[in-house]
């Protein structure tokens, strides 16, 4: 059986294969991402069809974004390592790498959205999603284009891996059934997954987790209410597809610009405080949108939802990695996209609910603006309260021992200390030494 060539690296090449890398994760987002939401456009033929009312009819969208995010079934399968493959390209121009990458679903649903619309319109709704299905075989394609590559960190973590596997496997050959080798099994499979996620016992991952529950809450609504909600106040069908193709257009400028503008020096350590603005900006626009009832109006909204949209977007990833490293980035994206599961089922079917009830789409929309602000103020605040809490370490530090003056992480710093004290213990030994020849 043939082998995969794996390349190696000791460290991300941000170059060369990585970019044909970025490019089949540019067309795993076309197939995936920009295909889902496209599913908005046949809200009105479905609700129509089924005779449904808003809220059943919205658990279609829910249920394909559920699954791609909780199962590891169907586009989960393509979408979750294609954007994990990138990270290992990748380190310097990561960000860029991710604005072109997520890019494609902005490209898809700017070339889609009309498309879609032509196409339920000449083979209706059934033809539609059968030439769309073929159209996502393309998938196949870039998968042939993800070349494997080993970095410095894998090649130890592979290697540790490798010496507990036989190390088992030769206490297993001595004495197959004794306690003491299944308590070392036990302690080899423990201690590898303990390695590989590590990262859920990290505070500023469990804070992050719970931001991420309240940003998908709030995300997913608008791209199964938009062309309804733009019907419901007169515009025309092409107008509602044509709102979607200016959504996905500056998704597109979003996720290239952001992402270009903070691998720039000047906001390299700024791309968290970045992430957070952007996710604010869109619950702002979701707090607009209620009064937005024209054509006239829906347009400005729908580019600036659009650009921050692509913008926390590419951000995601590169936010993650800040928090758990490149080595657990993979299995880190993993926890994050499952967690978009959950808000993704059940808050299309909420806001369908909402406007059933109310009548209008005001209190649906007002909720995912608050949910948004709120997973922005969240991670403002675990960061804020992180920062102070390392200033009161450093204050500590330097009011214990002047020596410390010159260091700025308390945990480093005792360590620091206890080698100047005994640096300076050498020096006084030496020039006593000088001082007294024999």
């Amino acid at each position: 059986m043939a082998k995969v060539n794996r390349a190696r690296s000791t460290s991300p090449p941000d170059g060369g294969w990585g970019w044909m890398v970025v490019a089949g994760c540019f067309l795993v987002t076309i197939c995936t991402r920009a295909v889902t939401r496209c599913i908005s456009i046949f809200f009105v033929d479905f609700q129509t069809y089924f005779s449904q009312d808003y809220a059943q009819t919205a658990w279609i969208h829910s249920i394909v974004d559920c699954v791609t995010m909780l199962c590891g079934l169907g586009f989960a399968l393509c979408y979750s390592p294609a954007i994990a493959m990138v990270g290992k390209y990748f380190s310097r121009r990561k960000a860029l790498a991710y604005g072109i990458s997520m890019s494609g679903s902005g490209i898809g649903i700017f070339i889609l959205a009309p498309v879609v619309q032509l196409l339920i319109e000449q083979f209706s709704w059934r033809g539609a999603l059968l030439i769309l299905g073929g159209f996502v075989l393309n998938l196949c394609v870039c998968g042939a284009l993800m070349r494997p590559i080993t970095l410095k960190d894998d090649q130890t973590t592979a290697e540790q891996n490798h010496v507990c596997r036989t190390e088992t496997q030769g206490f297993q050959r001595a004495s197959p059934s004794s306690t003491w080798t299944k308590e070392w099994v036990q302690t080899c499979l423990c201690g590898s997954l303990q390695q590989e996620y590590n990262f859920l016992l990290m505070s500023d991952f469990v804070v992050l987790a719970i931001s991420v529950l309240f940003m998908a809450y709030g995300c997913s609504p608008l791209f199964v209410y938009l062309v309804p909600y733009a019907l419901s106040i007169g515009v025309s069908h092409q107008q509602a597809a044509f709102l979607m193709s200016i959504l996905g257009v500056i998704d597109i400028i979003g996720n290239i610009t952001f992402g270009w503008l903070t691998d720039r020096r000047c906001l390299k350590n700024y791309q968290y405080i970045c992430y957070l603005f952007a996710i604010g900006m869109d619950g702002l626009c979701y707090l607009c949108l209620p009064m937005l009832q024209s054509l006239p109006l829906l347009v400005p909204f729908a580019c600036t939802f659009g650009y921050f949209d692509g913008a926390y977007v590419t951000l995601i990833p590169v936010v993650t990695a800040e928090i758990v490293g490149t080595t657990s980035l993979s299995s880190a994206l993993g926890v994050v996209y499952f967690l978009h599961a959950v808000p993704y089922l059940v808050s299309p079917p909420i806001a369908g609910w909402l406007v059933d009830t109310t009548g209008s789409y005001t209190a649906a929309f007002l909720l995912c603006g608050f949910s948004m602000i709120f997973s922005s103020v969240l991670l403002g605040f675990a960061r804020l309260v992180k920062k102070m809490r390392k200033t009161q370490l450093q204050f500590l530090a330097k009011e214990s021992d002047p020596k410390l003056q010159l260091w700025t992480n308390g945990s480093v710093a005792y360590s620091v200390a206890r080698e100047l004290d005994q640096k300076d213990g050498e020096s006084v030994a030496i020039a006593m030494l000088g001082s007294n020849p024999t």
